[in-house]
């Protein structure tokens, strides 16, 4: 899957992977700017092409035959937004169950614009004792870029704003729709 992952990758759409990714065997991937369904692609044949495998979250709706088969040979999880369960508290439950896990979250929640990011992503890692790899998809450049690991301190303001500040001059597909 790596050599063809990264035919298609570099060759023909002209992206490349650029910076180290530690090797982790977990870690939460906060992947953005996310304002175009691109991303998704563009993110899992980066990863893909340098070898690695990640899981990724996906509403319980598409999880459904055929669709399920697919999307659970590329990794996905069913999410259900229940309002008496904590999908935070189950995924860092989950990391202690399994000796590697790789989960990549897009911190915004959605392709549209927000104001803040979501917290998921954070305490996810900060709960399972996990770092956060930082990922950046830079449409400009056509590159997938390691911005490094951020291991969770508990002080979510102060940390949050170490891991914004890494993704400045990410350009976005949608740069309108990105804001730090």
């Amino acid at each position: 899957m790596k050599g063809f992952s990264k035919f298609i990758f570099n060759n023909i759409l002209g992206w490349h992977v650029r910076g180290e990714f530690p090797d982790s065997a977990k870690c939460v991937i906060a992947v953005a700017p996310h304002t175009s369904n691109w991303d998704f692609l563009i993110a899992k044949l980066a990863y893909s092409s340098i070898g690695r495998t990640a899981n990724f979250l996906i509403k319980a709706e598409w999880f459904v035959f055929p669709f399920n088969l697919f999307f659970k040979s590329l990794g996905g999880i069913p999410v259900t937004r229940e309002k008496n369960s904590s999908l935070t508290d189950s995924l860092a439950a989950e990391f202690n169950r399994r000796d590697q896990m790789q989960l990549a979250i897009t911190p915004e929640g959605t392709r549209k614009p927000v104001q803040e990011w979501k917290r998921g992503f954070y305490y996810i890692a900060f709960k399972a004792g996990v770092p956060i790899l930082l990922v950046g998809l830079d449409y400009g450049k056509k590159e997938a870029i390691s911005l490094g690991l951020i291991y969770p301190s508990g002080d979510y303001e102060k940390d949050i704003q170490e891991i914004k500040s890494r993704y400045k001059g990410i350009q976005a597909k949608k740069p309108g729709n990105f804001s730090l």
